[in-house]
């Protein structure tokens, strides 16, 4: 697939810092943190490494890192090849069915204000409903394997919070002894499915109410109210909720490129970006209402990027879930039976995490073939003029590094980021004089662990360089290793 004309790390860098200061009433730590890893992706800002062929030994040219950040467009090929090597080896032969679960929009602002809660209940609510009717004699009477994945946004990048499950047409009979298949061309009855997970989500959301685990702000404040709470929930019994389910499809091989489209995946991606003109964004969207037709969408660049931040996962949160004899707990002893049901050999180590590398390297070398692999050393400091210049200063135990990064100069003062106005030559100051909160700043500097203070020195704007902000990380060095305030820049490959 071509590079991307347009990205989104595009969009935030024309934002800059002037999108931070019109929605700080709104924007939390996370959310910059976000912004500032898709910025600096891939760019001199992360440093660089060579990738050398494990082959003949050849070298391409540098490559810049990538922030790894599980929100970021660019970032998702490699986890998402690694997990599908991993699950290549749990795949059964049979046909696989596609089940969605999907919230209604009435409780998409109750969502914005409980995410974890919601998202969880939402994995488990459908989870336990495909458990139970799949084990119900009536419908299938097996025991069933799946994984679930949850998205949160449609089209548009609105909220729609959805789980996809991907289910085996069939599941292991109460004894475990052999496999109890589906119908060919249905898995289990779409209404009952509906109002069993209806009543499961909702019994859960009266459980968080009644434990006080609801956040209800702003225009909720009034649920606050059990009655007004119970009066508010009665309306999602009146209407059918959305439980999508594709007839059984494919085999083992095409379920590995059908999972590839919904796993790790973010809210949008770079290829739907189609212009950004007069801070306008324009991207391309499809319109499942109108037989799924391409349609190009226009929006504010402050509203794609407040829709983009709506689909930042919690911190810790797991997206990606097992259940059935697929759980962790349970799959070493339940998966070999399910292939000795169907006479078939099981894989080797099929109880490997999904960290297990892929058999399928991304990258392969233009003159023999054979894989690329990043060499042993992968720090890149640039060239004396190219971004961005390092700074390291030491202030007792501690050693800051800072990197210029002047989109981004209002993001100073959050947790560990700090501001450096460099001197135009590092020996006019002692280390960590010029540790402040801004450019030109005399207040004092952090004070770091081991109680050490530098006496701040008045900096005038000349002894900066610019008006531009340096941002940095501490990290902890050994005793003696001291050193004075210095400026890195030349290559040391």
């Amino acid at each position: 697939m071509s590079r991307p004309q347009l990205e989104v790390a595009d969009i935030i860098r024309s934002a800059g810092a002037d999108f931070v200061a019109r929605n700080r009433h709104w924007l939390r730590w996370t959310h910059l943190k976000v912004l500032l890893a898709i910025a600096r992706c891939r760019t001199a800002a992360l440093g660089g490494h060579i990738d050398e062929c494990t082959g003949c030994g050849h070298r391409a040219t540098i490559s810049y890192n990538s922030c790894r950040n599980r929100h970021c467009p660019k970032c998702q090929t490699g986890a998402r090849e690694r997990w599908i090597a991993a699950r290549r080896r749990e795949l059964l032969p049979t046909p696989y069915v596609h089940v969605v679960f999907t919230l209604p929009v009435q409780l998409a602002s109750l969502t914005l204000q409980n995410r974890k809660i919601i998202y969880g209940l939402l994995l488990r609510a459908s989870a336990e409903t495909l458990l139970e009717v799949a084990r119900n004699p009536a419908h299938l009477g097996a025991e069933i394997g799946f994984f679930s994945v949850l998205h949160t946004w449609n089209q548009k990048l609105q909220v729609h919070p959805h789980v996809h499950c991907v289910v085996p047409a069939g599941g292991l009979s109460p004894d475990h002894a052999r496999w109890i298949r589906s119908h060919p061309r249905f898995f289990l009855p779409i209404a009952v499915l509906r109002r069993v997970f209806r009543g499961k989500f909702v019994a859960g959301l009266k459980s968080a109410f009644e434990h006080r685990e609801l956040r209800l702000g702003g225009e909720l404040a009034p649920l606050t109210h059990p009655k007004f709470f119970a009066a508010w929930l009665r309306p999602l019994f009146r209407k059918e909720w959305i439980v999508y389910s594709k007839p059984p499809f494919g085999g083992p091989e095409y379920v590995l490129q059908y999972l590839g489209r919904y796993t790790h995946r973010v809210a949008i991606s770079n290829h739907r970006l189609v212009a950004l003109t007069d801070d306008q964004v324009t991207f391309r969207w499809r319109d499942s209402a109108d037989h799924n037709r391409q349609k190009v969408m226009t929006v504010s660049r402050d509203e794609f990027l407040r829709r983009f931040l709506l689909h930042l996962l919690p911190k810790g949160f797991v997206r990606i879930r097992h259940f059935g004899f697929l759980a962790n707990r349970r799959r070493a002893a339940l998966l070999p039976r399910c292939f000795a049901a169907f006479h078939a050999t099981t894989p080797k180590n099929n109880t490997e995490t999904s960290t297990a590398p892929t058999p399928h390297p991304l990258w392969r070398c233009p003159k023999c073939g054979a894989p690329m692999a990043a060499g042993s050393k992968r720090k890149v400091v640039f060239e004396e003029g190219e971004e961005p210049a390092v700074a390291v200063v030491v202030v007792g135990m501690w050693e800051a590094r800072f990197l210029r990064f002047p989109h981004f100069h209002n993001l100073v003062g959050r947790q560990n980021l700090v501001t450096l106005d460099l001197p135009s030559s590092p020996h006019k100051s002692a280390p960590g004089s010029h540790l402040g909160h801004g450019p030109g700043s005399t207040t004092q500097p952090k004070e770091f662990s081991n109680g050490d203070r530098s006496k701040p020195e008045p900096t005038t704007k000349g002894d900066a360089i610019g008006s531009e902000s340096w941002y940095a990380s501490s990290l902890p060095i050994r005793p003696g290793e001291l050193q004075p305030t210095r400026t890195i820049r030349h290559v040391a490959v």
